[in-house]
């Protein structure tokens, strides 16, 4: 991923969570057989992940930056990018694009721009299988350990 253009998180802000969401796309192929039953298969296995994102640009030059950005380093949206993103694994950097150019900018309050745009996640944020096959009680209290371990053990 390190070839990748990356959104310019020092000097835009990460999106809103108004409106954040995260929509997998189906990887299952299904057939209706006569018998009244269905056949259910998958399709493949690295699923694409759609998410609605909304900004807004409260300081001056963020809306144009934005805007330059999009065209000239993104090629109008077409290249693929870095971008730092809140899913059920946390903040972590997914290969993300736009699926279409964005909305905006519509001034909203004194002197402040939104934006939105539908992004495409190269696939579904998940955690490696191992964790849910071997380790699943780790999943449901992560959070749990982690203040334990951050707590409890002196920093290196």
């Amino acid at each position: 991923m390190a070839d990748l253009p990356e959104y310019p998180h020092d000097l835009l802000p990460l999106p809103l969570r108004e409106g954040y969401g995260l929509t997998p796309v189906s990887p299952l192929m299904r057939t209706d057989m006569q018998s009244g039953r269905a056949k259910q298969r998958r399709r493949y296995q690295s699923t694409p992940t759609q998410a609605p994102i909304n900004w807004i640009f409260i300081q001056p030059g963020q809306a144009l930056l934005f805007e330059q950005w999009y065209q000239h380093v993104l090629m109008d949206g077409v290249l693929w990018f870095n971008m730092k993103l809140r899913t059920p694994e946390g903040v972590k950097f997914y290969k993300c694009r736009f699926m279409d150019i964005y909305k905006g900018g519509e001034l909203d309050g004194p002197n402040y721009w939104r934006y939105s745009a539908e992004l495409e996640l190269w696939e579904r944020p998940t955690m490696d299988p191992m964790w849910v096959t071997y380790y699943p009680a780790a999943i449901r209290y992560m959070n749990v350990i982690d203040l334990a371990l951050n707590r409890e053990w002196p920093e290196a």
